[in-house]
């Protein structure tokens, strides 16, 4: 009788390269409703239709009244209100009602009876007020593109109004247990049967790789049943295992059933156990013959149909906790064990710890969370540069990859995370260039302008950060502008019109380049800043302006074009300004940057800046010493 003999013993290593070289990684995909989307890999960023939440709502219990009838209030100077006429009792989560714009708890409420209510504190407009998109807002990226869809994901995606996610199709995987001695009776105790075992085995490790098994009956030792069977379900599935029959007997027929069906590429690996393992294709299909003893098909499957599957499905999965220094000071109650969402990246050697704003509610910051950190109880924080705990929601190893971006916000951040691995804290332009001061950062994206020269960026880098060696990367300029309502109501054109009675305006917050510029602007024009109504009310993104205005907040902010077209306003066009990236440099050496500044350079990128709109590029991706 013929039997095998094994024409490779090759390192393990270079036969997996070897074999996945072999395949079409080619991935389909599928649009599958988001209320079943648990589980899957995006195989195209998902982007919120709607904003969550979509109306104005109460924060807290207690009441609501309009800000205006609270002025003046203090212990010394008590207010009383009456029901029906200066508030109403309102409920977390109830819509907050036209003529109301805040909510006073209604444990700083003192009962008087009769429908009155005294009041010892005055309040300021939206006070605990959940506001239009504080959440979610409508255009923006909720998930990226191979992004594995979690549960704490189905409600960020679903409050985003998200009906459909298109997604990549799970690998079929066909499992083949072949042998006149394999049954599937696991109570048989007959001399020279054996139960099978390995498909259960193998077929639970698909499931946990993203993909979906297909287990087959065993098929005797006849080499016409087997080599049938090994056509027909390599036809059907996206890989196929065929269980035992690889080795050197004389009844291990897989070898040379592949052979002629298809293509045996290697057969022998140099491991034990494992050895025998067949790599081959058949039908332009992967087919693996995974020896039949059960550490060798373990082994032979985590090293060669692992690989394979993850490739296809894109899964990745491990959950870990880290040690990692706060890039900045945390608050938490000595009551409580504070469990505080965080990005973390990789600088140098250390691994930084970034908290993500956003409240209770806020299903989009555990989305962005890289980790859950932990501050114990009898702590009422931890300082920036204090060691946190962090439970990882991400592996490591990507951890460990990303580019770690802290600085001014920006869409076109969107865009680049979607074609880099990128941890990203939006803290304003001055919070980039203190986390660089401190080395806290690979990258800060920053848009400063120097009220002497009416350049950007280079004098703050030289004040904040003097001898060292940094460089700007140039990025795009972006027009900055007005943002109002559709129409344009109140015919806002300038600075000055900011004065007016009746308009309301959002700024951006301190330390922000916006809001340098808009001190720049104002100073220029001699108007005193205290004069404009709703100066002090501070917002953290351009989106976050956007969506102030749209929901009738304030009838102007300033912010970027790209966000007022995201949300539907109107634009005035301002300025043009320089959104640039600042780093060291030596991490131009970086594999992370050099891939960063390919990004920003490439024509893809050019023509998604150009269908967003208010930005040009000048120089993008050059290189300029600070000196």
């Amino acid at each position: 009788m013929d039997r095998n003999r094994y024409i490779d013993n090759m390192d393990i290593e270079i036969a997996i390269d070897k074999y996945i070289n072999e395949i079409d990684f080619t991935k389909n995909t599928e649009k599958i409703s988001s209320i079943e989307a648990q589980g899957r890999i995006t195989s195209k960023p998902v982007f919120a239709k709607k904003s969550s939440p979509h109306y104005n709502s109460a924060a807290m219990d207690g009441i609501i009244v309009n800000s205006e009838k609270t002025k003046g209030a203090s212990e010394m100077n008590p207010k009383i209100l009456k029901e029906g006429e200066d508030f109403l009792y309102i409920n977390t989560g109830n819509p907050i009602l036209e003529g109301y714009d805040s909510v006073i708890m209604i444990e700083d409420v003192i009962e008087l009876g009769d429908g009155r209510v005294q009041i010892n504190q005055s309040t300021h407009p939206w006070q605990y007020v959940r506001n239009i998109g504080e959440d979610i807002v409508a255009t923006e990226m909720i998930l990226p593109t191979n992004h594995k869809i979690r549960a704490l994901d189905l409600g960020a995606i679903i409050s985003g109004g998200v009906e459909e996610v298109e997604v990549y199709k799970k690998p079929k995987v066909g499992i083949i247990p072949t042998g006149s001695e394999i049954v599937e009776d696991i109570t048989i105790e007959e001399s020279g049967k054996i139960t099978d075992t390995n498909s259960f085995m193998l077929a639970g490790s698909v499931i946990d790789c993203g993909g979906i098994p297909k287990r087959y009956n065993p098929i005797p030792d006849e080499y016409d049943k087997l080599k049938s069977g090994i056509d027909s379900a390599s036809k059907e599935n996206d890989l196929l295992l065929i269980i035992a029959g690889s080795s050197a007997g004389s009844k291990d027929y897989t070898s040379r059933i592949i052979d002629e069906l298809g293509e045996k590429i290697i057969h022998g690996i140099a491991v034990k156990p494992g050895k025998p393992t067949i790599l081959g294709k058949v039908n332009g299909k992967p087919v693996i013959g995974i020896p039949g003893y059960p550490v060798s098909a373990y082994i032979a499957f985590d090293s060669f149909a692992k690989p394979i599957l993850l490739r296809f499905s894109g899964e990745k999965e491990r959950v870990e906790y880290v040690d990692a220094i706060l890039s900045k000071r945390v608050y938490s109650s000595l009551k409580n064990k504070e469990l505080i969402r965080m990005n973390i990246g990789k600088v140098d050697t250390k691994l930084i710890a970034t908290p993500i704003s956003g409240g209770a509610g806020s299903t989009t910051s555990l989305v962005r969370a890289d980790g859950i950190g932990e501050v114990p109880r009898n702590l009422e924080g931890m300082e920036s540069g204090e060691i946190i705990r962090v439970k990882l929601l991400k592996n490591i190893e990507e951890i460990e990859e990303k580019l770690v971006s802290i600085g001014s916000h920006d869409l076109i951040i969107d865009i680049i995370s979607d074609k880099i691995s990128l941890s990203s804290a939006h803290v304003g332009s001055m919070g980039g260039i203190i986390s660089m001061r401190k080395k806290e950062a690979h990258i800060a994206p920053i848009h400063l302008l120097d009220e002497n020269s009416g350049i950007y960026n280079i004098s703050y880098v030289k004040r904040y950060i003097p001898n060292e060696n940094t460089v700007i990367i140039k990025g795009v300029q972006r027009i900055q502008g007005f943002i109002v309502p559709k129409g344009n109501p109140k015919n806002i054109q300038n600075f000055e019109d900011l004065l007016r009675d009746d308009v309301v305006f959002i700024n951006r917050q301190r330390g922000s380049g916006t809001r340098v510029l808009l001190d720049y602007k104002l100073k220029e024009k001699n108007i005193d800043a205290e004069s404009i109504k709703g100066y002090d009310l501070e917002y953290n993104t351009h989106m976050d302006i956007a969506q102030g205005v749209k929901s009738g907040n304030a009838d102007v902010g300033l912010g970027v074009y790209s966000a007022a077209k995201a949300l539907g306003l109107d634009f005035i066009e301002v300025a043009y300004e320089d959104y640039d990236f600042l780093i060291y440099e030596k991490s131009l050496e970086d594999k992370r940057v050099k891939k960063f500044i390919n990004i920003i350079k490439s024509e893809e990128f050019k023509k998604q800046l150009e269908q967003m709109g208010g930005y040009r590029l000048l120089n993008t991706g050059e290189i300029i010493k600070v000196e």
